[in-house]
Formats: C-alpha cells, sequence, structure tokens
C-alpha cells in the first residue's frame, strides 16, 4: 500500500504546488482580456470606417453614371444649336408669298427638330417680356422705356437653351432702363424763365 501522510507532509506538498504556481497568474489572463478587446475595437472600427468608404464610393460611381446618362448628350446638342438659328433666320427671310412653299417646309423642319430634340431634354429659354436673369440672359445692350418697368427683356438678340435643369446657351438680349432726364437742363430752363420775368 501506499504510506500514510502526517499533516507535516500534506502542507508541506501545498506549499509546492503553491509555490509552482505563479502568484501573477491571475492579473496577466485580465491584461490578456484587456489587449483582446482592444484589438477587437480597433479592427471593428477599421471594418466600420472601410465599410462607410465603400458605402460613398458606390454613392459616388451611381451620381457620376447618372451625371453622364443626363448630360451625356450635351456637346452634340451644343453643336447642334446654330442649326436651329439658322432654320428660324431663313423663316424670318422667306416669309413672302414667292417663297411660301419653302418658308412652310423650313417651319416643318424646323417643328420636327425641336421636338426631337425636346425628348433629350433640350428646350428653349422663354426670355421675350420676362425680368432679366443674368443666370440665363446675357444683356447686350439697354433701351431706354418708360412703358414698362425696368431690367425687363425687351428684345431677342439670338435665342438661348436649357439641357435638362442646366443653362447651354444664354439668351442675348436687350433690356429695358427708365429715359434719364437731366436735372441740369431743368434748372437751366427754369433760371431763364425767372430771369424773364425779373425783366
Amino acid at each position: 500500500g501506499f504510506p500514510e501522510l502526517d499533516s507535516q507532509t500534506a502542507e508541506e506538498a501545498a506549499r509546492c504546488i503553491a509555490a509552482e504556481t505563479p502568484e501573477n497568474a491571475a492579473p496577466e489572463t485580465g491584461k490578456l482580456e484587456q489587449n483582446l478587446e482592444d484589438e477587437l475595437r480597433q479592427e471593428k472600427d477599421r471594418y466600420l470606417r472601410l465599410y462607410a468608404e465603400f458605402d460613398n464610393y458606390k454613392k459616388r460611381v451611381a451620381r457620376d453614371k447618372e451625371e453622364l446618362i443626363k448630360y451625356g448628350n450635351e456637346s452634340l446638342l451644343y453643336e447642334l444649336l446654330p442649326v436651329i438659328d439658322n432654320l428660324e433666320m431663313a423663316m424670318k427671310h422667306s416669309s413672302n408669298d414667292t417663297s411660301a412653299g419653302f418658308a412652310q417646309g423650313v417651319e416643318i423642319t424646323l417643328k420636327e427638330f425641336l421636338r426631337v430634340i425636346d425628348k433629350f431634354g433640350l428646350s428653349p429659354i422663354d426670355a421675350s417680356g420676362k425680368m432679366f436673369d443674368p443666370s440665363m440672359h446675357h444683356a447686350m445692350t439697354q433701351v431706354e422705356r418708360d412703358d414698362i418697368d425696368e431690367n425687363m427683356v425687351v428684345e431677342e438678340f439670338r435665342k438661348g437653351y436649357m439641357f435638362s435643369e442646366k443653362v447651354l446657351r444664354p439668351s442675348l438680349v436687350a433690356v429695358s432702363k427708365k429715359t434719364v432726364r437731366s436735372d441740369s437742363v431743368s434748372e437751366e430752363t427754369l433760371t431763364l424763365n425767372t430771369d424773364t420775368d425779373t425783366k
């Protein structure tokens, strides 16, 4: 059989086991857990940042694609504007009876042309009789008019066009202003009249 251990021997054995087990084992385990939690938090933050960046990238790509689809025909339509100008000019100069058939042909062509480009988002700016808007109109000259308010479009030299919600080409216009009355002339006339009265 096994020898019986007395109480003194048992205590010594317990002391030996305690000596072999490091006293700082528990604190080290706690530190390891803390380090792992910190690393996990950092990785989570990095993941969230990357996800946000990727989400922004997807939105930017979608927006760029939408812009490309929306304004992809802009340069082509801009090049076609002089064609419209020429057709409108041809209509104005061929309105006499001898070329009525020609004028009608030009008018039909112009209407069809405008109908087609309207489908691509191109539309004329309605300027005549409207308040001057520097974002859509380019003032070429001012005309003295007392019968209407100031800064009204009184004449359109060249039609402007919108492409979707963007000004593709501003309207070239003449803008109204009030007649300038010379105060010096009025004062001179008043002085002459006063001198005449005193004589």
